[in-house]
């Protein structure tokens, strides 16, 4: 099990590199695209990444 630690308090997300993503982003009609906006619909760990998201665009 990897344990990502950081020295401030923000929390590190896979979400912000995951290849997966970003070549989905890069051809959003393509099969991986279909298939990453799939997966968003259930990973948890894609929820908790838009909730930091939300929280850090609502502290600003």
């Amino acid at each position: 099990m990897k344990i990502e630690h950081s020295t401030n308090d923000e929390k590190a997300f896979g979400c912000e590199t995951c290849p997966m993503r970003l070549k989905a982003e890069a051809n959003p009609k393509s099969f991986r695209a279909r298939l990453w906006r799939w997966h968003t619909r259930w990973c948890p760990g894609w929820k908790a990444y838009q909730a930091h998201l939300a929280t850090q665009t609502a502290d600003q």
